[in-house]
């Protein structure tokens, strides 16, 4: 399991907090065709796009929306089946006082860690969001940023250069920004109340608290649609793609292990009741396995036994849940969305059919994906070869993964 899968596991709020920013009224970009976040890119609005991407991250738990108090049927519409997970609260007159809003709606579900983030950055990645919940500690904040890569100048009152400003060091700031939750909260409700209201951002308040933050890699892909011009060429982007091959991969995977004495046969996840057991290092679940294959394929990212080499004493019993969650987080960090897995059991005994539903659900909560986008399947091979002679089983895994891009020329 991934330091962040551990951190989440252990949450009281049952996973990662998210705090939507999406009360301003994006006077830079014009209103013509509404508040920014309500313009649509690519077919739909902005925030949908960013509201699929965290809503479909294994890890986030609780999502609020800070929206202006004349925006909840636009909400309502951009959210579409979305909207039944969200919690809506009227945002303030600031960004500041949205987040605080915001954090305030989430104290009953009390997550561990929370994210804020702008909703005008519909093109954050799932790697993006892996990176900053795993660099939030329990007193330490997470920003991830990009080195300043302009020349900057200071302008006088005269509007003459004053100075060129050095660029060491200097970053510029995204979001998702993360933070442990009663901190951030504690740091928000304390300027409320000194009526500091001159935060631009959650790090700078927590920097103002005396809260480390650390800065985590950003995207050069995770823009802020400020400008109208910003809003055409994100649509322009998305609706290229749209007109492209979408960067879909398939990997496939293969495994087998023999029986050997013991009293259950551990396959997808579940512990089925048998006479025998699979024989292997880990606990030899050989659906999980070829999984594991499947989803390294798609990202050319080695196979099983160069992750998890069975030479290594601590993986010896291991449950295998732990490779696929560790193949599945490799493919968020690549920005990857699994959109479909398929695995055929080929065996004589035990009997599949009855634990296809709890293997299904196990698989479901290890990916984050949906159990409609499961498919587990059981053959015989008609009493032929190894598995014919009930000596062992073997198991063929593939998987989908939809990653950001096309496919080259």
């Amino acid at each position: 399991m991934s330091e962040a899968s551990e951190k989440q596991a252990a949450s009281p709020g049952g996973g990662i907090g998210v705090v939507i920013v999406a009360a301003g009224r994006g006077a830079r970009a014009g209103q013509a065709d509404g508040p920014k976040q309500y313009q649509r890119i690519g077919g739909r609005a902005v925030i949908a796009h960013t509201l699929d991407i965290f809503l479909s991250h294994p890890l986030i738990g609780p999502v609020v929306v800070a929206i202006h108090a004349d925006d909840a049927e636009l909400l309502q519409r951009a959210a579409g089946t979305h909207a039944e997970r969200l919690i809506t609260v009227i945002g303030g007159m600031s960004r500041q006082a949205s987040v605080r809003l915001g954090l305030l709606a989430l104290r009953d579900q009390a997550p561990a860690k929370v994210l804020v983030h702008d909703a005008v950055r519909p093109f954050v990645d799932a790697g993006l969001i892996d990176r900053t919940i795993e660099a939030i500690g329990e007193r330490q904040g997470a920003l991830p940023a990009l080195p300043v890569a302009d020349t900057l100048k200071r302008e006088s009152a005269t509007g003459m250069i004053d100075e060129t400003v050095s660029r060491s060091g200097l970053h510029a700031a995204q979001t998702p920004q993360g933070f442990p939750f009663w901190p951030l909260l504690a740091a928000h409700e304390k300027a409320h109340h000194l009526g500091k209201t001159e935060f631009t951002d959650d790090a700078a308040i927590a920097e103002w608290a005396q809260i480390p933050v650390k800065i985590v890699p950003g995207s050069p892909d995770n823009v802020k649609l400020t400008w109208a011009r910003d809003i055409a060429l994100a649509d322009q982007r998305l609706s290229s793609a749209q007109q492209r091959f979408p960067d879909i991969r398939t990997g496939n995977g293969y495994d087998v292990h023999a029986f050997e004495p013991g009293d259950h046969v551990t396959l997808c996840g579940v512990a089925i009741p048998y006479d025998r057991k699979l024989s292997g290092h880990s606990d030899a679940d050989v659906g999980l396995h070829a999984l594991t294959d499947a989803l390294l394929a798609t990202c050319g990212a080695g196979d099983i036994g160069t992750h998890f080499p069975p030479s290594d004493p601590q993986w010896k019993g291991a449950a295998s849940k732990i490779f696929v969650e560790h193949a599945a987080k490799l493919v968020r960090e690549r920005g990857g969305r699994i959109a479909n897995a398929d695995i055929t059991l080929i065996c004589e005994a035990p009997r599949v059919g009855p634990h296809r539903a709890a293997m299904t659900e196990a698989l479901s909560a290890m990916l984050g994906i949906a159990p409609e986008r499961i498919s587990i399947k059981a053959t015989t091979n008609e009493k032929l070869g190894f598995v014919g002679r009930g000596e062992g089983i073997a198991a063929i895994a593939t998987a989908s993964v939809v990653y950001p891009g096309e496919v080259p020329a």
